[in-house]
């Protein structure tokens, strides 16, 4: 009956060791991978007994910063697109300003060019009755 109750005890001091390695193991893993602002969270974490209790809290602040930061992100960019179609109408009236002048003008030489001929005509006629 003796040897059961050894074989208990050298278990249950194994078993220690083992938490004190995974424990240790941790330690470490929070030193290297997490950063600062982690660190702090994660030892606010062991001082609460690790209940849970920051951990939803934090869980709900990171979820309500990403709404905000969409939100925030969704209002840039319709901003933005509302710009560009701004710029497109804006860029439609010019360029149909543009081919306006650019016809009026057209028939503006054209117009010359009639009157042009029609002087030449005219000194051509005056040089040969000379």
């Amino acid at each position: 009956m003796e040897r059961p109750s050894l074989e208990f005890n050298l278990t249950d001091t194994h078993e220690e060791g083992k938490l004190y390695v995974v424990d240790s193991l941790n330690n470490l893993n929070k030193l290297n991978v997490c950063p600062a602002e982690s660190q702090r969270s994660l030892d606010e974490e062991e001082n609460t007994g690790g209940t849970g209790e920051s951990m939803a809290g934090s869980n709900t602040r990171n979820q309500c910063l990403f709404f905000i930061t969409f939100i925030l992100s969704l209002i840039v960019s319709l901003a933005l697109v509302s710009f560009a179609i701004f710029l497109i109408f804006q860029t439609r009236n010019e360029v149909d300003q543009i081919s306006s002048r650019l016809l009026s003008e057209k028939k503006n030489i054209e117009e010359l060019q009639k009157l042009n001929n029609i002087i030449l005509k005219h000194l051509n006629q005056s040089r040969i009755k000379e």
